[in-house]
């Protein structure tokens, strides 16, 4: 359903970019308010209706409905989850030994334990 609500929400995208950008200016309106427009067309005059104006106020709102239902969907099926979730696991630490510190090398290369101190 999810899928479906999305592509008709593309499709009326897609339609409603033509439908707006086709229709002519209406004409003065703000564009004439510093020189000559009277009161009574402060905002501009009302025009008659045309098919892009009707359409363009039913698939906006279309547009608008369908954002809010697919909003909703996404957000009441979701459960939080970590960013991290799906990631790889980082491997486990290797378990290495240090060598000890009283250790030299003996002349013939091997090493073998210096004796430890005597206390005096």
């Amino acid at each position: 359903m999810f899928t479906f609500l999305l592509i008709l929400l593309i499709l009326d995208c897609f339609l409603l970019f033509p439908v707006v950008l086709l229709q002519s200016g209406k004409g003065g309106g703000l564009a004439a308010m510093g020189g000559g427009a009277s009161t009574d067309t402060f905002f501009g005059g009302r025009q008659a209706a045309t098919l892009l104006t009707k359409l363009s106020w039913w698939m906006g709102g279309i547009f608008l409905v369908l954002a809010l239902i697919l909003a909703g969907m996404s957000s009441h099926g979701a459960q939080p989850r970590s960013v991290l979730e799906g990631q790889l696991q980082a491997p486990a630490p290797v378990n290495v030994q240090p060598l000890p510190l009283d250790v030299e090398p003996a002349p013939g290369g091997a090493t073998q334990p210096t004796p430890p101190p005597e206390n005096q």
